[in-house]
């Protein structure tokens, strides 16, 4: 039996292919480009069409399942013939901005677990209601990015919850669309797909090449990586370590503290009863490459992570902590502070400071962050056991190294480049029967590397510099 994992980002689609055992075959990419302007950030649906048409056109391989993910709150609008009305925003484009403060903020928060902010699908709809109502008037469907796919597909209009809930109009806690905050922005329910749970044989498709592949709706791309990183039991959290910086802790209930909400932090359905969080920072790895392409000399991620540690024969990393603080807000604040305007700042440069150093604090800024973070879950008595490392991030050593002695937790990579293709697969294998839980499959495909122990010494002196590091956000509020 295969099983594809077709993951539709907002840089490429990506298909991944494995057996019921986690033997896996090969992945193919297909990178396309956002389109950005000053005023907008877009994505042009048909393209991801016509790249998802070219992956599955020759696979390889018979597939007998395809589980579909893909990143949450873009929504494609489809007229009465199913032709596509507009180019799908992106969560950061500002459009719905003035929209999302005009929704009863407390409503949102108990029934969606999040705060309203403008990167959701419902204020952004809404500025499309307001601003573009010759589309509305056109639109019969709804559908976010892993609906598109499946419907064109399958025929068949579903949402799994985990994207449902990225929506802002998605009830938790009873699963369905939530009337009231639709009809706030609105916005008819009966255009959008049915909410279904994550994992669900929706069809059969023989489109694109395929011949009768059953057709699943996984889950949420970060719930994707989740599962397939291991994260499979309370206690677990996911420090995915991409462009952003995500913290996604498994949960078995939702925090009833409506302040961990209003400080950022998001939760959502989760694998088998379970919920899963988030809690952010806008620059993780975005901040690492833009010190490399600026300041580094030309060096590579591994030259400079070699001139500020060295490899004891244990093979443990040695480093000491650095004199400089780097708040690293280059593009905003996300949790806890909430804030769009907030601005990078460094402090403890003297003129023996190489760019080593200064190397060195942009790792540390971005892990101080993650301690921030996981201060604000503790809000809601949420306490992360360990962290699973994904992402390009976690390819270094001495960065999580460094995150392990900042927030005092251990680290563990994954040996998979494709974490989130196995927890598609994975999710995929239990639909079909082959196991009966994520848990079942896990010794199949969670493959586990490396883990980082914090070191002692080195958290003492870092507890002492993140005591410095809380102020510097409001010394910051002071310049403005």
């Amino acid at each position: 039996m295969y099983i594809g994992g077709l993951d539709v980002g907002s840089g490429g689609c990506k298909l991944t292919i494995s057996d019921e055992r986690g033997n896996f075959v090969g992945t193919r990419y297909i990178p396309y480009e956002a389109k950005h302007t000053d005023r907008t950030h877009t994505i042009d649906a048909s393209l991801i069409l016509s790249s998802v048409g070219s992956l599955l056109s020759d696979p390889g391989v018979r597939l007998d399942a395809l589980g579909v993910t893909s990143f949450g709150e873009s929504f494609v609008l489809l007229d009465e013939n199913d032709a596509i009305l507009n180019e799908p925003m992106l969560y950061n484009d500002p459009r719905g901005s003035e929209e999302c403060v005009t929704f009863d903020r407390e409503k949102v928060e108990n029934t969606c677990c999040m705060t309203p902010t403008a990167i959701y699908t419902l204020p952004k709809l809404m500025w499309t209601r307001i601003h573009r109502p010759d589309l509305m008037r056109r639109t019969k469907k709804i559908m976010l990015m892993t609906d598109f796919v499946i419907y064109t597909l399958t025929g068949e209009r579903v949402i799994n919850y985990s994207a449902a809930a990225r929506t802002m109009g998605f009830d938790i806690r009873k699963k369905r669309w939530s009337e009231d905050i639709f009809a706030h922005a609105g916005i008819d329910t009966v255009l959008m797909p049915t909410p279904v749970p994550d994992g669900t044989i929706v069809g059969t498709s023989s489109k694109f090449g395929l011949s009768g592949t059953k057709i699943i709706t996984a889950m949420h791309d970060q719930n994707a990586a989740s599962v397939g990183a291991g994260a499979l039991t309370p206690g677990d959290a996911v420090d995915g370590s991409g462009s952003v910086e995500c913290l996604t802790p498994i949960v078995s209930s939702l925090p009833d503290d409506n302040g961990v909400y209003r400080a950022g932090a998001t939760f959502q359905t989760y694998e088998e009863g379970m919920y899963s969080g988030c809690a952010m920072s806008y620059t993780g790895g975005a901040a690492v490459r833009w010190y490399r392409d600026s300041f580094g000399g030309g060096d590579s991620y591994r030259e400079l992570d070699g001139g500020i540690c060295s490899v004891k024969d244990n093979g443990n990393i040695d480093y000491a902590p650095g004199g400089i603080l780097m708040m690293p807000h280059l593009a905003g604040a996300a949790s806890p502070y909430m804030d769009p305007g907030s601005r990078a700042l460094i402090y403890g440069m003297t003129l023996g400071s190489t760019k080593y150093d200064l190397y060195k604090a942009v790792l540390e800024g971005v892990a101080y962050e993650i301690r921030v973070n996981l201060g604000l879950l503790k809000k809601a008595d949420i306490r992360p056991k360990r962290l699973l490392a994904t992402g390009g991030g976690a390819k270094s050593r001495v960065w999580n190294q460094i995150k392990a002695d900042i927030t005092g937790l251990p680290i563990t990579t994954s040996a998979l480049d494709e974490v989130g293709a196995a927890g598609v697969i994975m999710s995929c294998a239990r639909a079909l029967g082959v196991y009966g839980s994520l848990k079942d499959a896990a010794p199949y495909f969670v493959k586990e590397a490396d883990t980082y122990l914090p070191d002692d010494s080195r958290r003492r002196i870092y507890d002492e510099l993140f005591g410095k590091y809380e102020r510097m956000y409001d010394l910051s509020l002071q310049l403005r």
